[in-house]
């Protein structure tokens, strides 16, 4: 069946995870498109101050205050979307935790509350989404990562919920497209994005964690992801560097391995000491509306990987995936050679 999505001008959006980060970004973003916002998350000081922000520049937004992983505050806000607007065209599972750190060091009770977030959360999204959807059409977009196909080392558990996403998406995109059902399923795979992603994670690391370079600002995700709010798409990477990343691990994943152990895990820890491990967003709201975190780099401010396969036909996808690939192959055996 062919789907067809409404323009964002017309559309109403449910952003999970919309107090910070991509979700932050990607609410004021929509907004300014002429989207009517429902807006989710733990924090309710932070959630309306954004929703009077929305309101106050002329735009449409109320808030929920909901903990994905808990499927009746799930419910709630699909309730309140359907009592405040009689509905929602595009539901957008953004909501996720990062935990760094060993994983003799992380306590098994950690690994379970954050696939409770980052996967179930998104199971219970997806399928209170589903439900409403099937019957009028529109789009269901969760935010995986590029850890969906790459592990990164110190960051196993993160992504293996992130893996999980994946695979939970690719069903149920299947499922839908087997029951004829008018949605659009995407999974977009950001790379390393500067918003306050680490300083968030609950850290056992003996140094703050900060993003591996390269970073790119977190507009470039709320770009592809209202993009695929307008616009069926199966998958979105955002970042050239994230694609090279999961080429190599498909052709080379001893070399990509390598680079993990001696180069990447060094990249991912600050020059300076971490945060008490108490303060983190796994076991807590932060509270705060932020879109930026700690990168110490120059964040790319936009991906012309992403900008060219979101506009681009399928030949010239497919040679961008390629050239991606050969190039990530030169640049990680280098460094792997430099840190010998």
């Amino acid at each position: 069946m062919s789907v067809k999505l409404k323009k964002l001008s017309q559309q109403t959006i449910v952003i999970t995870g919309a107090s910070s980060g991509i979700g932050l970004v990607t609410a004021r973003m929509a907004a300014k498109a002429g989207a009517r916002l429902i807006l989710a998350a733990r924090s309710e000081d932070a959630l309306r101050q954004l929703t009077s922000e929305i309101r106050q520049a002329g735009g449409r937004a109320d808030y929920v205050v909901a903990d994905v992983s808990k499927p009746e505050d799930v419910q709630r806000l699909a309730q309140e979307a359907a009592t405040r607007y009689g509905g929602y065209d595009t539901w957008i599972n953004n909501a996720g935790v990062s935990i760094y750190g060993k994983l003799e060091q992380v306590p098994v009770e950690d690994m379970r509350r954050l696939f409770d977030v980052n996967f179930w959360g998104l199971v219970n999204g997806s399928l209170e989404a589903a439900k409403h959807l099937k019957g009028k059409g529109g789009a269901i977009i969760n935010v995986g990562s590029i850890l969906s196909e790459v592990t990164a080392i110190l960051q196993t558990i993160y992504s293996a919920s992130k893996h999980a996403v994946k695979g939970f998406t690719d069903g149920l995109r299947m499922e839908l497209e087997m029951d004829e059902a008018p949605i659009s399923v995407t999974l977009i795979q950001p790379s390393a994005i500067d918003t306050p992603y680490p300083i968030h994670a609950k850290n056992y690391m003996e140094r703050e964690a900060q993003h591996a370079p390269p970073a790119y600002a977190p507009e470039t995700v709320a770009r592809a992801i209202l993009h695929a709010a307008a616009h069926p798409e199966r998958d979105v990477v955002v970042g050239g560097g994230g694609r090279a990343f999961i080429g190599m691990n498909r052709w080379t994943p001893a070399l990509l391995d390598q680079f993990m152990e001696k180069v990447f895990v060094k990249q991912e820890k600050a020059d300076y000491a971490p945060r008490p491990v108490q303060q983190n967003g796994l076991d807590r709201p932060m509270g705060e509306l932020e879109e930026r975190g700690n990168y110490p780099g120059s964040t790319r401010e936009t991906s012309y990987y992403t900008e060219a396969v979101t506009r681009s036909n399928t030949g010239l996808k497919a040679a961008l995936l390629v050239g991606a690939g050969v190039a990530a192959a030169a640049w990680l055996n280098g460094k792997s050679s430099q840190n010998k």
